[in-house]
């Protein structure tokens, strides 16, 4: 018996513990890193689609926004790589500003947002809005 094994061994009785095979561990979840951060908002949005043939709309409550997306739970279903339209009433606008933006994931009633076709205009007043909601946090 190796050293390290007779160690691991004796580590095992003296605390009474079950020893574990070793073995290959499970991959770690991949971890990336956001281009923007997150801030928390709760705002009422509309979700508009093309499926089965028919536009077709539903509603949800943002969790969260970056300069480069928007978290939300929705009524309706979404598969990755759908391509949606957002209309996204947003603190300090007057009207809703209308995003075409990729479903990159979805848990359960929980999806991910990334705008895709920001004008500099809605790209200027989504980074306004995180600036404002960093402040708040």
């Amino acid at each position: 018996m190796s050293e390290e094994r007779k160690t691991q061994a004796a580590a095992a009785s003296s605390d009474g513990a079950a020893s574990v095979p070793a073995g290959p561990r499970p991959a770690a979840k991949p971890q990336f890193t956001r281009r923007y951060p997150r801030f928390v908002i709760d705002v009422r949005l509309q979700v508009k689609m093309f499926q089965a043939g028919e536009f077709r709309t539903c509603w949800g409550r943002s969790t969260e926004m970056g300069q480069d997306g928007i978290g939300a739970t929705l009524t309706g279903s979404l598969e990755p790589g759908e391509i949606v339209t957002l209309d996204l009433p947003l603190p300090l606008t007057p009207y809703p500003i209308k995003v075409r933006a990729i479903v990159r994931y979805r848990q359960g009633l929980r999806y991910g947002f990334e705008f895709l076709t920001l004008n500099d205009s809605q790209r200027d007043t989504v980074r306004r809005v995180c600036d404002f909601l960093a402040s708040q946090s």
